[in-house]
């Protein structure tokens, strides 16, 4: 057991734990947070997809020891009363079916747009690779376009 701090949606947190724990489940079972989705448990879906430092990372395999010091952000924290521009745009766009892969996805969107603000189908295509069982690929396409565009 050890303790790290890092800084969790703009508020410091400390946890005192095994530093092979997964961020997943440190988000998830110790700080209450499920809004991060586990999914395959093997960094290939994405639906575990966070922000450490501005960067999308895939939490079920990112440990706790790896964000001593970081700015790790949630879904619950991209924006303070859930309508970011990238949440207004789901819900315009119709994107979910069952949902449960979207909070990823919408994390993983936003890392893009905050390094490229007019990301091309190609970049969305390239940097978004998230699994949604459910396809709504093109739903996603869509909504990424229209909250980039002025």
């Amino acid at each position: 057991m050890a303790k790290f701090t890092f800084t969790l949606n703009g508020a410091p947190a400390t946890v005192d734990i095994d530093p092979s724990t997964p961020l997943l489940w440190v988000l998830r079972d110790h700080l209450g947070l499920t809004g991060t989705k586990f999914g395959c448990g093997a960094a290939q879906c994405g639906a575990c997809t966070v922000h450490v430092d501005g960067e999308a990372v895939r939490s079920c395999v990112y440990t706790i020891d790896s964000v001593e010091g970081a700015a790790v952000t949630t879904i619950e924290g991209l924006s303070k009363d859930g309508l970011h521009r990238l949440q207004k745009a789901w819900i315009e766009h119709q994107v979910p079916q069952c949902g449960y892969c979207q909070p990823g996805f919408i994390m993983a969107a936003a890392a893009l747009i905050a390094q490229q603000p007019k990301p091309s189908d190609a970049d969305i295509e390239a940097s978004i690779t998230n699994i949604c069982r459910c396809g709504t690929y093109a739903r996603i396409k869509q909504a990424i376009r229209s909250a980039v565009m002025p």
